[in-house]
């Protein structure tokens, strides 16, 4: 009587870990068929974000050295109308 005891106890058991072995198995085979896919996508996901950064960056310093030579032009540019035209007579 006692063995037919632990014999119900140790079924479900074995049945739970029998469950979760077939369940970690059926995941493994999952994510090992589709782990390329996974891939693909996280390396275009990366690159697009690096693009923009990189994007983003570029443009900052263009910007940035646009505003230099800007603000050089408008310096000399004044220079220029203080000293006024140069002509033949007063070069």
């Amino acid at each position: 009587m006692a063995d037919s005891g632990l014999d119900s106890t140790a079924k479900p058991a074995s049945k739970a870990a029998e469950q979760r072995l077939l369940r970690h198995r059926e995941e493994l085979h999952h994510w090992q068929k589709n782990a390329a896919l996974l891939r693909r996508r996280n390396l275009i996901t990366g690159l697009a974000i690096g693009t923009f950064v990189v994007g983003m960056f570029g443009y900052t310093i263009l910007s940035v050295k646009q505003e230099r030579i800007l603000e050089e032009l408008d310096d000399e540019a004044k220079i220029h109308i203080i000293r006024g035209p140069r002509t033949g007579a007063n070069s």
